[in-house]
């Protein structure tokens, strides 16, 4: 709020006014500086001397009333000028109150403007107290109550994020460090919230920080996305690597305070989706699985030859799954390779030439430890690289392993093993669920070869 200068007490007041006549001011030092911060306020404000004079009025209080300050200041009270004469004594009443009263006083009142109008205003008065701790006075700052009431809900949507929010909420600086980060995103990230403030979001970032970053230095520099994107991450916490899906949103900054836009940050808003995002990729992953199965069957019973139609399932089958496959069938007490994809490249899975020679398997071996589970075995190399897949006589670019067992009116068969390089994840329970379909099928190719062979 803005206070009227202090030579316009002695302003002349128009006739009607009921206001007294005006007393001479004195000049006082700094009253310029007094009167420029006053004008300068953001909200109207005007004072009153002990009678209810009125003592100072600023550029707000013109703004939101009309009346200048050479009109408004020396008159006695809003009585006759700025409320409607039945109002008049309750609101002076209500204001002068405060003179005598500990602590500040909310209001609200309508007011008149210059042009005849009406304003709802709230008002915050509080008394003034002389040199000797007497009541001299009363300050009155007030603002238009759909003003107030726009700052007050900005106010409580900024607490309601930052406290209660659903989504996470986090502020960034120019240095895309964090300043303000809400409840929701400490719980997301895995720490608390005090611990985040000023850090690079690479310390809790392991994978996908670049595109993170990427994509704030870019609200920075041009502004806000049209829509919300997702990113993908690999969050570091005391419980290990965790990945996450984020559904995020972003907007740019800047101070309501400069003349030109001066961007404070970015605010990043976002909401965990992982569990949505993967629940769908399992569906896909499936519906696709489902597809490979039925189109491989009806492919494979085309086949003249039952193992055409065993590698036939098995090409289906190494689609987004694997990158190799072999077939080893029993033999007695051994295994001996039956069918195999190509070991140096991907590529169609065929029958081994010359087959008949038994593979030298380990004791331990997965593909064995198959046979007397008659179940599904998983392993990976870790960190051994091309020296666990010599030992286990499988191609050197292999580095997980998934053997499911082949079964077939009540006999083991063999074993069908599928490979992935180092670049795929390591098999899971639902490969194996997905390998063990794979293996009926190619067992019960393999069981018609035996019985049409002899």
């Amino acid at each position: 709020m803005s206070a009227s200068r202090s030579e316009t007490a002695s302003a002349p007041v128009p006739d009607g006014s009921g206001a007294g006549p005006a007393s001479t001011a004195v000049p006082e030092p700094g009253g310029d500086l007094l009167a420029a911060l006053l004008d300068g306020m953001d909200a109207a404000l005007c004072a009153f001397d002990a009678d209810g004079v009125v003592t100072h009025w600023n550029r707000e209080a013109e703004r939101i009333l009309g009346w200048p300050a050479d009109e408004a200041v020396g008159r006695r009270g809003f009585a006759g000028w700025a409320v409607r004469p039945a109002d008049a004594d309750e609101v002076q009443g209500r204001l002068m109150a405060v003179m005598d009263a500990p602590g500040r006083q909310v209001h609200e009142f309508a007011l008149l403007k210059k042009d005849g109008g009406r304003v709802l205003v709230r008002t915050q008065s509080a008394g003034v107290r002389g040199a000797g701790g007497t009541p001299a006075g009363v300050y009155c700052a007030f603002s238009e109550v759909h003003a107030q009431i726009d700052l007050e809900r900005s106010i409580a949507l900024s607490e309601a994020l930052f406290e209660d929010g659903s989504w996470g909420v986090v502020l960034v600086d120019v240095d895309l460090r964090p300043t303000v980060v809400n409840t929701y995103a400490a719980r997301v990230l895995g720490t608390a919230r005090a611990t985040l403030l000023g850090r690079p979001l690479g310390e809790l970032i392991v994978q996908g920080v670049e595109d993170l970053e990427g994509a704030l230095q870019h609200v920075l520099s041009e502004g806000a996305p049209a829509s919300p994107a997702e990113v993908w991450v690999t969050l570091r916490t005391a419980e290990g690597e965790r990945r996450r899906c984020w559904r995020s949103g972003f907007l740019r900054l800047s101070s309501p305070l400069a003349e030109e836009p001066v961007p404070l940050g970015v605010g990043w808003l976002f909401q965990d989706v992982t569990d949505a995002r993967l629940a769908e990729q399992d569906a896909d992953r499936l519906r696709f699985r489902s597809n490979q199965l039925h189109r491989a069957s009806r492919t494979a019973a085309e086949c003249e030859d039952p193992m055409e139609a065993a590698t036939t399932h098995l090409d289906y089958a190494l689609a987004g799954f694997a990158d190799h496959a072999l077939v080893d069938l029993a033999v007695g007490e051994r295994l001996v390779r039956a069918a195999a994809t190509p070991a140096g490249a991907p590529g169609p899975a065929a029958p081994v030439a010359g087959g008949g020679i038994p593979v030298r398997y380990p004791a331990g071996h997965p593909a064995l430890q198959a046979v007397d589970r008659i179940g599904s075995v998983r392993d990976s190399a870790g960190g051994a690289g091309e020296a666990w897949a010599a030992e286990r006589q499988w191609p050197p670019d292999a580095a997980h392993a998934l053997c499911a067992v082949l079964r077939s009116r009540g006999r083991t068969l063999g074993v069908l093993t599928f490979l992935r390089g180092p670049s795929r994840p390591a098999f899971e329970r639902p490969d194996a669920a997905y390998a063990e379909s794979v293996a009926v099928r190619v067992a019960s190719a393999v069981d018609l070869a035996r019985v049409l062979g002899g």
